[in-house]
């Protein structure tokens, strides 16, 4: 199929125009539409799976010049460190459009901003000239900062704001690399970049790379960039929740791994350990600050920022083992957290509360919203069998045959125990005992609901057990960045 990627892209954003110009009257048709554009686009993204060659390196390949005069072209491509990213993008969506269903607050605009959101992720997961990642990048604040800003809480206007302003911010510094790269080399072409960044003296990679670095880390968030992401998490409705941890946190970590990395690898080597005392930060800070919290929420959001702080150790591992446990964690969190901020809402929307003090009995009340609970935060400490400790334990083994040292894995470990600690604590108070009254006239879960979150434990279990249906599309695409390191 001719095109493909750029149907995959603008598919929603079709989607997106038709649902401002239904009849303000039709409550329902927007979310008709916006079903049905997700999923259509999920199937387009199947195909290109199913199509895909591992070992092919970059594929689906699109070119055509933009703007000759300035030598930006509109140039798209997915590979090893992008296929998975464009999953997670197209499946999280649509789960995110089912989890709305009950939407009633201007339906039409909310549904507009969902596909919009999709539009900048899938284009950011797709785009391989540096002025259309950019465009794509940016792209997505706007969708969100509504999202968080029209449908959120009490606090929403100012959560929206801090959002935007710290998403801001990192993507000003990023533009500014973007710019010292044109004027150094004459092309956006990130392929072409690659090629070239190594040949820039290294003190001028080094501020090269602080630049996409504070690009980047606000956005995984890395330790101390990640303020922004608890008050974004508490006041965004449940469907942004899931898409802002499920996919919008992996663009920091996918901005590392395309740009960071392969372009200025030389000054990559050099920030190796700076890179990995964050990590670790970020791991323990996380973690503990998830342990303090009364909030499930806030709990959840928190842990984002321990599991995330994984992500960064295994990129600051730079051996193989620890970028497929980048590549890994990034999917398999996206999937873990999605799931927990989906059964978080389904929670509030019965008991009109998320304090867990308030909160106890669910499983016995409500088993099937319970039982999922339970999967999902057994899933999140990363138990064998589940797909969360697939690459939290590649991680930690990356990082133990890397040149950094031990220590680096012993506090990593700490972090793990901690988020055992938390997480079970949390369930046994919320999902075991006698009911608590906010729960005392509640229903258990629709066949909607149920619907939303199965495929997410589907995948959970199947990766869990077959590792090699996650690591078979990654590793090829580690061993290439790799390659770039050694060379």
């Amino acid at each position: 199929m001719r095109a493909v990627l750029s149907l995959i892209i603008f598919l929603p954003l079709i989607g997106a125009v038709i649902c401002t110009l239904l009849p303000k009257s039709r409550l329902t048709w927007p979310r008709w539409v916006a079903v049905g554009f997700s999923a259509a686009d999920l199937a387009l993204v199947a195909w290109v799976v199913a199509k895909f060659a591992p070992e092919g390196g970059r594929q689906f390949a699109e070119s055509a010049v933009w703007v000759p005069q300035l030598n930006i072209n509109y140039t798209l491509g997915v590979d090893g460190i992008s296929i998975t990213m464009l999953v997670l993008s197209a499946l999280i969506t649509f789960l995110a459009v089912i989890a709305s269903w009950k939407v009633e607050k201007k339906p039409a605009f909310y549904f507009t901003m969902l596909l919009l959101l999709e539009v900048g992720m899938n284009g950011a997961f797709l785009a391989l000239d540096f002025i259309l990642f950019y465009l794509f990048w940016e792209l997505v604040l706007v969708p969100m900062y509504f999202l968080i800003a029209q449908w959120g809480g009490p606090r929403r206007a100012y959560a929206a704001l801090k959002f935007f302003l710290y998403t801001l911010f990192g993507s000003i510094f990023m533009l500014v690399g973007i710019v010292i790269l044109y004027v150094h080399f004459g092309t956006f072409d990130m392929i072409r970049l690659v090629e070239l960044g190594r040949t820039l003296p290294v003190d001028l990679q080094w501020w090269l790379f602080l630049l996409f670095f504070l690009g980047f880390a606000v956005k995984v968030p890395i330790w101390p960039l990640h303020t922004w992401l608890p008050d974004a998490h508490v006041e965004a409705p449940t469907a942004a929740s899931a898409i802002l941890a499920g996919v919008l946190l992996k663009m920091g970590l996918y901005g590392f791994l395309r740009v960071s990395l392969p372009v200025l690898p030389d000054a990559f080597m050099q920030w190796q350990w700076f890179l990995a005392v964050l990590a670790v930060i970020s791991i323990i800070y996380g973690a503990a600050v998830a342990f303090a919290q009364t909030d499930i929420k806030k709990l959840v959001a928190y842990s984002s920022i321990s599991h995330m702080g994984f992500a960064m150790l295994a990129i600051a591992a730079a051996n193989v083992i620890g970028l497929d446990a980048a590549l890994a964690i990034s999917f398999s969190h996206g999937l873990i957290s999605a799931m927990l901020f989906l059964m978080v809402g389904m929670i509030y929307d019965r008991a009109h509360t998320r304090e867990i003090a308030e909160l106890s009995g669910i499983a016995g009340k409500m088993p099937v919203i319970g039982g999922l609970l339970v999967f999902a935060s057994i899933a999140s400490v990363g138990v064998p069998g589940l797909s969360g400790f697939v690459g939290e334990f590649l991680a930690l083994l990356g990082a133990w045959g890397s040149g950094l040292s031990y220590w680096f894995v012993i506090i990593a470990l700490v972090g793990v125990l901690l988020g055992a600690i938390y997480m079970l604590s949390m369930v046994r108070r919320v999902a075991f005992g006698v009911p608590s009254i906010a729960i005392a006239e509640a229903l258990d879960a629709s066949k909607r609901e149920i619907f939303t979150v199965a495929p997410l434990v589907v995948l959970i279990v199947l990766i869990g057990i077959d590792w090699n249906l996650l690591i078979r599309y990654v590793d090829p695409a580690a061993r290439a960045l790799m390659k770039l390191l050694e060379a």
